[in-house]
């Protein structure tokens, strides 16, 4: 395994503020760079050009999913890593992820048992999977890694409030990885076991509140949209729930039970406007 070929690729658009870094990140793992951009009006496609990435173009998708699974389709390596523009892959990531490649089926297996967070990894990779369903399969070879997250908020790298370890699979074996493109919320689905590393990825979500309110409202409208295809009911109830007792609920668990209060001003603001999705998503659904 250790001739196994890696592409790093991107869906990116209108990200020109963000895109050097994310590849620089990886100038030292990458067999091969893809970016896959939906018509940017910016610079991006330029600079991912400049940086040695092969670019493709491709229209705006309302399900972004749509355009990263072009990305991992594009991809001709062994294995890919998928990455947002604002992330960035730390040093010790990139020389885990290229440890992790160049193991066998067994020697993984006896790696997952050395990783030091690893009871609280497998607890949230089981609560995704109370939502999702199963995630990957429980034999067969390796074909799918969960990476650990550190979300950027207002000048602070999130810990508490149940924010920590937010575990993505961004590395996967080409052929054996596709997005659904139903939700906001999907995991990729792996036709084969997963695993985890233990470095994190660095995710610049949010370094000013402007940042923030925008990808909020996309999510909300993501939401809104899910509401209608789920045929929600509108009424006084559902209306009580939504903007009342979800909000309220959801702020006193990621401030008191997942201690976001731990991580100061920036975790309050944090758990504060993210309870704020549920009537904002409510209201949104009644005019619209």
């Amino acid at each position: 395994m250790a001739n196994n070929k890696l592409s790093v690729v991107l869906a990116t658009r209108n990200e020109e503020k963000n895109i050097e870094e994310c590849l620089s990140s990886v100038s030292d793992i990458a067999d091969e760079v893809v970016v896959v951009d939906e018509s940017s009006q910016d610079r991006t496609r330029q600079i991912a050009q400049g940086l040695g990435a092969k670019v493709i173009s491709v229209g705006h998708e309302p399900i972004f999913h749509k355009t990263k699974q072009k990305a991992l389709d594009a991809a001709s390596g062994d294995w890919i890593l998928q990455l947002d523009a604002d992330e960035r892959v730390t040093p010790k990531l990139a020389e885990e992820i290229k440890k992790v490649l160049s193991m066998g089926d067994g020697e993984i297996d006896k790696y997952q048992e050395t990783l030091k967070n690893r009871r609280l990894f497998l607890r949230h990779q089981r609560l995704l999977e109370e939502r999702d369903g199963q995630i990957g399969t429980k034999e067969g070879e390796y074909a799918g890694f969960f990476i650990p997250r550190l979300n950027f908020f207002l000048g602070k790298y999130l810990r508490w409030g149940g924010v920590y370890p937010d575990g993505v699979i961004r590395l996967v074996r080409r052929g054996k990885a596709s997005f659904p493109a139903k939700s906001v919320h999907e995991q990729m689905e792996i036709d084969g076991r997963v695993g985890w590393l233990q470095n994190d990825l660095i995710h610049m979500a949010d370094p000013t509140f402007k940042r923030y309110l925008q990808r909020n409202s996309y999510y909300i409208d993501l939401i809104v949209t899910e509401m209608k295809d789920d045929k929600l009911g509108k009424n006084p109830w559902q209306f009580v729930s939504y903007v009342i007792i979800k909000p309220v609920w959801w702020f006193f668990l990621t401030q008191i039970r997942h201690k976001g209060i731990l991580d100061g001003f920036q975790g309050i603001v944090f758990s504060f406007f993210s309870a704020l999705r549920f009537p904002r998503a409510y209201i949104r659904y009644l005019i619209r």
